[in-house]
């Protein structure tokens, strides 16, 4: 096997270490109030061991009451906390907060609003001295309820921050006319991330942010929403909706019943990542392999840079369909799904001779 994808398959471990520190991103457009949202979760018992990394901490503005002392970059709340201003490089950070010992148990990252939270999520799953210590949770991002859809009609960079998180948090839904989300909204979110936990509640923004950066490291890689409804393996893309995002941004899900042969599956990732890869937004999935149908392999990536796959003990549910999540810029999704199709055809093993 050759390729990005396949050199990281070939030294799969059975599974993954359990004492890395789980890593959350947080990000969502300029005003959508990651900040009120980040004193809130501060404002929480019990987070003792919780380091903050925010890009520039003069513009945080972390609530006075929280504050226990300053000193150069670092400021120590009265909650336990430590929270970090970033101005250069993010590696250095995370080695710097390793280097403090064994009490640090979570790190939050909030990114800048005007931020594309690409680059964040490559550092964690490709630099091998933050790969070594630190592991993605998750990215929670925040929406704004009033202005959220000329948001995102206007700045890719908003697009973007949607379609990659795990978690989407409506904010400022106490300023609508109406009781209900905009309909647009809901429109545009489902069409940008259909698979990403959505919380319109306020109030439990911060135990749900919580609960996300406290997520097991095995945790199900892939649940669908309710609302996504993939057909047929394949969530087909309508035409009409080519000039809807303004970098043809769509999520799907391809699902597959039948194991897919190792080599076949790898290739087909190669393939992928060599010459789409910098339109992969976003991959997860749980993949049953021939070899190895009991374990299923789990897997994400970020455009070019995959993480190292991992092989779970055994399934975490009744569903032992393969089903790999794509959030993806100007795909072909039909020539995708049928591109994997002729691969582990091609790749299948032939069944035994009989005897005798």
């Amino acid at each position: 096997m050759s390729g990005h994808f396949s050199a990281l398959l070939a030294a799969t471990p059975p599974a993954e270490p359990v004492d890395r520190v789980p890593v959350t991103v947080l990000t969502g457009f300029l005003g959508s109030g990651k900040t009120t949202l980040l004193n809130r979760l501060l404002a929480l018992p019990d987070l003792e061991g919780t380091a903050v990394i925010v890009n520039e901490f003069g513009a945080v503005g972390i609530d006075h009451d929280l504050v226990a002392h300053s000193t150069g970059d670092t400021v120590l709340l009265a909650n336990g906390c430590l929270c970090c201003a970033v101005r250069g490089d993010l590696v250095d950070a995370l080695v710097r907060l390793r280097e403090r010992g064994a009490s640090l148990r979570r790190v939050l990252i909030e990114t800048s609003g005007l931020a594309d939270p690409g680059p964040i999520l490559r550092t964690l799953m490709g630099e091998p001295a933050v790969v070594a210590h630190y592991r993605l949770a998750g990215t929670a991002c925040t929406v704004d309820a009033v202005l959220g859809v000329d948001t995102l009609a206007r700045h890719p960079q908003a697009q973007r921050q949607v379609a990659v998180a795990d978690l989407l948090m409506v904010t400022k839904t106490d300023l609508l006319d109406d009781v209900a989300l905009p309909a647009g909204l809901i429109d545009r979110l489902g069409r940008l991330n259909p698979q990403a936990m959505r919380r319109d509640d306020a109030v439990m923004h911060a135990q749900s942010l919580r609960r996300l950066m406290e997520r097991p490291p095995l945790d199900a890689p892939v649940e669908l929403a309710p609302a996504y409804r993939p057909a047929a393996g394949v969530a087909p893309a309508s035409t009409a909706d080519a000039g809807l995002h303004a970098e043809d941004i769509r999520s799907f899900v391809i699902t597959r019943e039948e194991p897919l042969p190792r080599d076949g599956f790898a290739a087909w990732m190669d393939m992928l990542v060599a010459m789409r890869g910098e339109d992969l937004l976003r991959v997860k999935g749980i993949v049953a392999l021939a070899e190895q149908p009991e374990q299923p392999l789990v897997f994400h990536g970020v455009q070019h840079l995959f993480a190292p796959p991992q092989t779970l003990p055994a399934w975490p549910g009744p569903d032992r369909r393969t089903r790999i999540v794509f959030i993806t810029r100007g795909l072909d999704l039909e020539a995708l799904d049928e591109s994997l199709h002729v691969l582990a055809r091609r790749k299948r093993r032939a069944p035994p001779a009989a005897s005798g």
